[in-house]
C-alpha cells in the first residue's frame, strides 16, 4: 500500500474563507498574548476568555494546515459540517469573551498601561469575532444547496442552541427543591443532549443509521423543544423571582443576576427553536419548483 502524498493547496490561504481564517488566527493569537502579558485573567471568567482565544487559535490553525496540505479527506468525518459547526461555535465563543472580558476586568477610568493593553485586547477580540462571522457568512449554504447540513440555517441554529444551553448551565444556581425550576433544568438538559447528538451524528456521518428521514425528525424534535422551552420561559422567572426582591448590593455572583441571565437566555433559545422549526418545516413541506 502506498502512503498518501500531501499536496499544497494555496487556495486554502488565498480564498476569501482562507483569508478570514488567517485573520482569525492572527487576531486570536494577538488577543491572548496581550491578555497574558497583563497577568490579569484569573477567576472563572478570565480563564474562560483565555481558553476561548487559545482554543479558537489552535483549531483554526489546524483547519488551515489540513486544508493547505489537503489531508482533511483522510479524517473519518464530514469536513464541511465540521468547519461550519466550528466557525459558528467560534463566533459565539469569541463574541461572549469580547463582552465578558472588558465588563469584568477593565475599570474606569482607563489610564494605565495595563488598562490600555486590556482595551487593545478587547478590540482585537471584537475584530476576531467579525472574522469568524465573515467565515460563517461565506460558508453558509445557499438556497437549494444541501451538501452539508450544518452549513444551512437549521444546522447553524443547532450550534447556537447548544451553546446557549451551555451558557444557561454555567448560570444555574439555587434550583433544587423547587419542582418548577427542576423541570426547567430538565428541559435545558434534554434539549441540549438531543441537539448535541444531532451535531455529532452529522459530523460523524452517522445520519444514515437513523431509521426515519432527517428532515421530518427535525420538524418533530423542534416542535417538542419549542413547547418545552415555552414552559421554561414561563416557569423559570415565575419560580425564581416570586416573593424575592433583588439584593442590595448585588455583585457579579449574585443569584438575582444569574437567574435574570437564565431568563433571557431561555427566551433566546425559545426564539432560536421557533426559527429552526420554521426553516425545517419549509425544507419538508415547501418544495422549490
Amino acid at each position: 500500500r502506498t502512503m498518501p502524498v500531501a499536496t499544497v493547496n494555496l487556495r486554502a490561504l488565498t480564498s476569501w474563507v482562507g483569508i478570514a481564517r488567517l485573520f482569525a488566527v492572527v487576531l486570536s493569537c494577538l488577543t491572548f498574548s496581550l491578555v497574558a502579558s497583563t497577568g490579569r485573567f484569573g477567576a472563572p471568567y478570565g480563564t474562560w476568555c483565555m481558553f476561548t482565544w487559545c482554543f479558537c487559535f489552535i483549531v483554526t490553525l489546524l483547519v488551515l494546515l489540513l486544508e493547505l496540505l489537503e489531508l482533511y479527506p483522510l479524517l473519518p468525518l464530514s469536513w464541511d459540517d465540521f468547519t461550519s459547526a466550528f466557525s459558528m461555535l467560534a463566533t459565539l465563543m469569541v463574541f461572549t469573551s469580547s463582552v465578558v472580558f472588558p465588563s469584568t476586568f477593565i475599570s474606569s477610568p482607563c489610564s494605565s498601561n495595563l488598562c490600555a493593553r486590556q482595551a487593545v485586547a478587547t478590540t482585537t477580540s471584537c475584530l476576531c469575532f467579525i472574522a469568524y462571522a465573515v467565515e460563517v457568512s461565506l460558508t453558509r449554504a445557499k438556497p437549494g444547496d444541501i451538501s452539508s447540513f450544518l452549513s444551512t440555517v437549521p444546522g447553524l441554529l443547532k450550534v447556537f442552541e447548544a451553546y446557549v444551553a451551555c451558557l444557561i448551565f454555567s448560570l444555574l444556581d439555587e434550583y433544587s427543591g423547587k419542582p418548577g425550576l427542576m423541570w426547567c433544568v430538565a428541559v435545558y438538559s434534554i434539549c441540549f443532549i438531543f441537539t448535541l447528538l444531532i451535531i455529532i451524528f452529522t459530523i460523524g456521518r452517522c445520519l444514515t443509521y437513523i431509521p426515519c428521514p432527517l428532515e421530518k425528525m427535525l420538524v418533530g424534535y423542534n416542535f417538542l423543544a419549542l413547547l418545552m422551552y415555552l414552559t421554561a420561559t414561563v416557569l423559570w422567572p415565575l419560580y425564581s423571582f416570586q416573593g424575592r426582591s433583588r439584593p442590595d448590593p448585588c455583585g457579579t455572583n449574585c443569584w438575582w443576576n444569574k437567574h435574570l441571565g437564565v431568563t433571557f437566555l431561555t427566551i433566546f433559545n425559545l426564539l432560536a427553536y421557533l426559527v429552526d422549526l420554521v426553516y425545517s418545516s419549509k425544507m419538508v413541506f415547501v418544495r422549490a419548483p
